[in-house]
């Protein structure tokens, strides 16, 4: 089977991983009869390509097994039957998976089994965030430092340099004047360096690249195809062969810093997909209600507030699934 990044995935994978969840769903229902167990054992004989999806979706179960012993099997179980009957998009059904493969908690984006390297380095950097957090830190040569949600990055200060590596997440940075000696400020990321020429930016990675605005003074990027030097007002992605043709930058890479969502003039999907970065759980938007165009500022801090405004202005309603399942929908008339 192909990778565990849900981009990565066939049609026919996606069609199998769907199929096993279904079966391990109704394996687990205390109702089960022997004439399912002989079907699903049919199923699994079928090919080699059923039993990889069955692998994968039962590896996922043994995640929930302490949900199990503390009484909540049900909800657990659930979590898989609701692929049952649903005629859902392929990534949010993998999506859904991912909630039953973190225990019901996972960020519904993270359907992949995490590097043990990688998750060691984010429980073990100098600054980290989970889920919802903010954090503001003033380094020793007075830079200011604002963590993201779920976001970890390490502080390399030595005598020749200032040195960021950002793990996982976004940072948003305001570079302190060095006042022991000439030191260049840079952030390492998965697909480069940054040197910060007396400015303030933001940083976030991504799967396959990593985003820079740039707010005030300049940031160069030097990667494995060059260097590039991005100047204020500006921002751009970048991986380690190419940087992308530069943008205006978004007030709203830096307006989180605050604890504000800035929306102007996205359309709903856009706003909910960010939103989820700052809540555990899984966040539906009906296609009826997708594109609605939204426009004002909502707490990061309080997601539930912020779900509540969009309620209010919008003729949408916010209906809770399961606690950690929001569906965004039409608004009943």
């Amino acid at each position: 089977m192909a990778g565990a990044d849900t981009g990565q995935f066939t049609q026919a994978e996606y069609e199998d991983l769907q199929q096993a969840a279904e079966w391990f769903a109704l394996l687990c229902a205390e109702t089960a009869t022997d004439s399912e167990r002989a079907a699903w054992r049919l199923w699994f004989e079928q090919s080699e390509r059923h039993r990889r999806a069955w692998q994968l979706i039962e590896a996922a179960g043994r995640r929930f097994e302490p949900l199990q012993a503390n009484g909540n099997r049900k909800l657990a179980t659930e979590t898989l039957t609701a692929l049952r009957g649903r005629r859902i998009g392929r990534r949010r059904a993998l999506n859904l998976l991912a909630l039953v493969a973190g225990g019901g908690m996972a960020a519904a984006g993270a359907w992949r089994y995490t590097a043990l390297p990688t998750l060691t380095s984010n429980l073990t950097a100098d600054y980290r965030t989970g889920t919802g957090e903010l954090r503001d830190i003033v380094l020793s040569d007075g830079t200011r430092l604002w963590l993201n949600t779920a976001s970890a990055v390490n502080s390399d200060y030595r005598p020749a340099q200032r040195r960021l590596q950002l793990i996982a997440g976004e940072i948003l940075i305001e570079t302190g004047h060095d006042e022991t000696a000439a030191r260049p400020f840079v952030v390492d990321t998965a697909h480069g360096r940054l040197r910060a020429l007396g400015t303030r930016f933001s940083v976030r990675e991504y799967d396959d690249s990593t985003g820079v605005s740039v707010y005030d003074g300049a940031v160069e990027i030097s990667h494995a195809g060059g260097a590039q030097v991005i100047e204020a007002g500006r921002q751009v992605r970048f991986t380690r062969a190419a940087v992308s043709a530069s943008t205006a930058a978004d007030p709203a890479r830096q307006a989180w810093s605050g604890g504000v969502l800035l929306a102007d003039d996205i359309a709903l999907r856009d706003l909910l997909e960010e939103l989820g970065r700052y809540r555990n759980g899984f966040i539906r938007v009906a296609p009826e209600v997708a594109d609605l165009r939204v426009m004002g500022a909502f707490p990061l801090r309080d997601s539930e507030r912020a779900l509540a405004m969009l309620a209010d202005a919008l003729p949408v309603r916010v209906r809770r699934v399961l606690p950690w399942w929001i569906s965004v929908e039409p608004r009943v008339q």
